[in-house]
């Protein structure tokens, strides 16, 4: 063998033996979860809006975090009326028939320790999402031509039955997570997913961008109060809704299927994350479409550095009024963590990017990962406000 011939092949051996260090992107693409459909569903009528059967995405906890559990409720709206539903069900959003059969687990949910610290070794649950009404409806709607299902709170009973002989039922700690309007069925479900687990666990809630305000909108009309009644009524959602809570706002039981009426009566330690100029918050209930007829607001909403400053100061106050409505929490909950940061985003939790990455969004100096893991695991109390926007240089403001 010629000198040349064996350094080339010297050359070749400590390449392929040298460890390659693998970007955040790569890792996300790496970390496939597949679908998992809940065939014992039908058995209790827990279908998505098209009668397809519900599913959910597990990958397995490892090591120490073998016995540990984290559930993430998908996000993705809701529908209101026959019309939007019937679309919804011939869409990913109300069929598991249109759904990714694989996806991908990034975030809260990575299996990569320098990712996810705190969380990457637990069994990491994605509950897809397909009732169109936060996981809590229970009705059905037939006309003769069409057949809709509203099963929400029957298809998280079906999951949680599937997820505990699967070793939920033996879990030393758990965590219930979810985005947007997962984010909000958390606020729904946190307490009763307590009451399936050990007496001895350690269970607590996390909300990320699912603080949905009843506020006026820049017309001065309760948009989303009326969006959410719809939603409750079609969907026969009252008789899921916290009880005391609806005895204690009636003749508006509906009225609890917004956060700040529903935390009171939490019992089970919660932790709020929310952009204080939350993006969906911005478009659809500060600024919905309708109260906005002539697109005042138009270049507002793709950029906040193209805003008036009467339109900034009509965001401010909206970020007032939310922390108004958190006060209460701030103050008095002892077990209670919240970050509210002043980004236009709209759910944290789920992309690298916002939870822990080199460039991620900080508040003092903390990034989101850092203060849910303080919280979840009580290294230090954990309640995060951020200054009022444009203050903090850390946020990317991802209005898209």
């Amino acid at each position: 063998m010629s000198a040349c011939t064996f350094i080339k092949l010297v050359l070749v051996l400590l390449t392929c033996a040298a460890p390659r260090r693998i970007n955040s992107q790569e890792a996300e693409r790496r970390d496939l979860v597949k679908m998992t459909l809940v065939q014992n569903a039908s058995s209790t009528g827990a279908y998505c809006l098209d009668g397809s059967l519900p599913a959910y995405h597990l990958d397995r906890g490892f090591g120490a975090g073998a016995r540990n559990w984290l559930l993430q409720f998908e996000g993705g709206g809701w529908c209101n009326d026959i019309k939007s539903c019937l679309e919804r069900a011939a869409t990913r959003r109300g069929s598991t028939r249109y759904m990714s059969k694989v996806e991908v687990f990034s975030g809260i949910l990575s299996n990569n320790a320098s990712l996810n610290p705190d969380f990457y070794n637990w069994n990491r649950v994605k509950i897809r999402y397909c009732d169109g009404a936060s996981f809590a409806g229970d009705a059905v709607f037939k006309n003769g031509t069409s057949l809709l299902y509203f099963r929400g709170q029957r298809i998280w009973r079906a999951i949680i039955l599937d997820l505990l002989p699967k070793g939920l039922g033996q879990a030393n700690k758990a965590l219930l997570s979810g985005c947007s309007a997962g984010g909000l069925a958390t606020f729904h479900h946190c307490d009763d997913f307590t009451a399936h687990l050990p007496k001895n666990a350690s269970v607590k809630c996390l909300s990320d961008a699912g603080f949905f305000l009843d506020a006026r909108d820049i017309a001065m009309n309760h948009t989303m109060r009326y969006f959410f009644k719809s939603v409750v009524t079609l969907q026969g959602v009252v008789k899921n809704l916290n009880t005391n809570c609806t005895s204690s706002l009636s003749p508006y039981p509906e009225q609890c299927f917004f956060p700040q009426y529903a935390l009171p009566y939490i019992r089970t330690p919660y932790f709020i994350l929310n952009t204080a100029y939350d993006v969906y918050q911005f478009h659809h209930i500060l600024v919905p479409p309708s109260a906005d007829p002539n697109g005042h607001w138009y270049h507002c909403k793709l950029n906040p550095a193209a805003c008036n400053a009467v339109q900034i100061n009509t965001l401010q106050g909206f970020r007032r009024y939310m922390l108004e409505t958190l006060q209460n929490f701030l103050v008095n909950s002892t077990r209670g963590g919240m970050y509210i940061n002043s980004c236009f985003a709209h759910c944290q939790s789920e992309s690298q990017d916002t939870w822990f990455a080199p460039d991620s969004p900080r508040v003092h100096n903390k990034t989101i990962s850092e203060a849910v893991g303080d919280w979840y695991f009580g290294r230090k109390v954990s309640k995060e406000i951020d200054c009022a926007y444009p203050c903090n240089n850390s946020c990317h403001n991802q209005l898209g």
